[in-house]
């Protein structure tokens, strides 16, 4: 049975309209309220947000949904990804549902949701989920003293404070560093800044005035042009650019570059490695992470596992083998030591322990590998299959076999946008190009 909804995701799309509406929310809250009734007990679900203006739309359709399964919901309001999902294993919660489009324009949202360990759904679960989204849910709602009940939960951001700060040593402290972060006005605009200042570094905010309809726009990791402009203005040691929902990081060193996900994954690996920390003999990163990042590791008697891209298969690697670090060229950074998902701020905490430990510059730490040349190009469709098309196959293939050995070729559809993205690597730059921009002309081609 094909996925309806769920993406690689949860579900998302332009909110209020199909598929996130205020009417299919309510209806994921009922289908997930009857899925998880595990026994008699009051069940119950934790929900956070970002900033979005729909979020409270989708909040109180999903809580209408939930009640009515007879689940009893508790609101955390504005908070990071990762805080959900810590929190839903802390307060003992059936269901953690974060109401986001992560690093989407304001104008979409999502749902995500967990289990009861805080790890994102599998693929059975969400498509029981689906099934009941068709079904017709009326009798199997419950009646009288038996609907649930929604309150307000006060102290939640202190909780997820402490437990960021409680993944560094003791003795860590940040003082002398002057640390710039953008926090994308999103979901991270409290807590972020303030872990950072708890820990002994001078801040300096961008991104922390959310209106409901600024989240992602000109600030964030999607879009560091402030964030670097604001690092050299104020002579900042560091630079860091959460995205809406907070679970990414990407890190701008003292000169005004950035420093992506597969870098601040080289950090970590060595500096794990090297403490003795590193589980399972390397990391795990998708099939879009840098050649320069495999080799790296090679040469450190380390391995690079790939799986498809998204963190869920990320994380399902992670687990099936054993692993303590994963994630993705885009800074969603998985360190599974601390936690059930990719966790922007915490990934940047350990940045900034290596930083302070050798005590150089963030360039200098930070800039483990010269990356291969890597071109990623988007092409944009409006409905059909354009990757079954033959000129498309046969643009492949061609550039498969021109780059043979020395690159890499990688097609795949956006999970959540109508994108097909194209991306080519090798050492060869000139000929990079050409291969991706013949496959673009071919899909382009293939999609008019």
């Amino acid at each position: 049975m094909g996925r309806t909804y769920f993406g690689t995701d949860g579900i998302r799309g332009t909110a209020n309209r199909h598929p996130m509406t205020a009417e299919l929310a309510m209806k994921v809250g009922m289908a997930a309220g009857i899925a998880f009734q595990r026994g008699s007990y009051r069940h119950r679900v934790v929900i956070g947000k970002d900033t979005r203006r729909s979020s409270y739309m989708i909040e109180n359709a999903m809580v209408a949904g939930f009640t009515a399964a007879g689940m009893d919901v508790f609101l955390l309001g504005p908070m990071p990804t990762p805080a959900v999902a810590m929190l839903t294993r802390s307060l003992r919660a059936d269901i953690g549902v974060m109401i986001s489009a992560s690093h989407n324009p304001f104008e979409d949202n999502g749902i995500k949701l967990f289990g009861p360990d805080g790890y994102k759904l599998s693929d059975e679960i969400e498509l029981k989920i689906e099934r009941l989204l068709d079904d017709d849910l009326t009798a199997r709602l419950p009646t009288g003293d038996r609907l649930g009940r929604a309150k307000r939960v006060d102290g939640v951001h202190d909780r997820y404070i402490e437990f960021a700060k409680r993944t560094l040593p003791r003795e860590m402290s940040f003082e002398g560093l002057r640390v710039a972060i953008d926090c994308a006005n999103g979901a991270a605009y409290r807590v972020a800044p303030e872990v950072l200042w708890e820990l002994g570094a001078e801040i300096v905010k961008l991104g922390v005035t959310p209106d409901g309809t600024n989240i992602n726009r000109n600030c964030g990791s999607t879009d560091p042009a402030a964030l670097i402009e604001k690092v050299r203005e104020v002579r900042a040691d560091i630079g860091i650019a959460l995205d809406g929902d907070a679970d990414r990081v990407l890190i701008v060193d003292e000169t005004g570059a950035v420093v992506d996900g597969d870098q601040l994954m080289a950090v970590i690996a060595e500096s794990w490695s090297e403490d003795g920390r590193l589980a399972a003999g390397g990391i795990v990163a998708t099939i879009m992470s840098n050649l320069g990042l495999e080799r790296f590791l090679q040469d450190r008697q380390l391995q690079l596992a790939r799986t498809k891209v998204g963190d869920r298969y990320v994380v399902e690697h992670m687990r099936e083998h054993g692993y303590n670090v994963g994630g993705e060229q885009s800074g969603h950074i998985v360190l599974s030591d601390y936690g059930t998902t990719g966790d922007g701020l915490v990934s940047a905490l350990q940045i900034l322990a290596v930083v302070k430990r050798k005590g150089g510059t963030v360039s200098q730490v930070c800039r483990r590998f010269e990356p291969v040349p890597q071109i990623l190009k988007n092409v944009r469709f409006a409905g059909g299959e354009p990757l079954e098309r033959e000129l498309v196959q046969h643009a492949i293939a061609a550039g498969r076999e021109r780059l043979g050995n020395a690159g890499r070729v990688v097609i795949r559809p956006s999970g959540t946008e109508p994108l097909i993205r194209v991306m080519a690597e090798g050492d060869d730059r000139g000929l990079v190009t050409s291969v991706v921009d013949d496959i673009v002309g071919a899909l382009r081609q293939a999609a008019a």
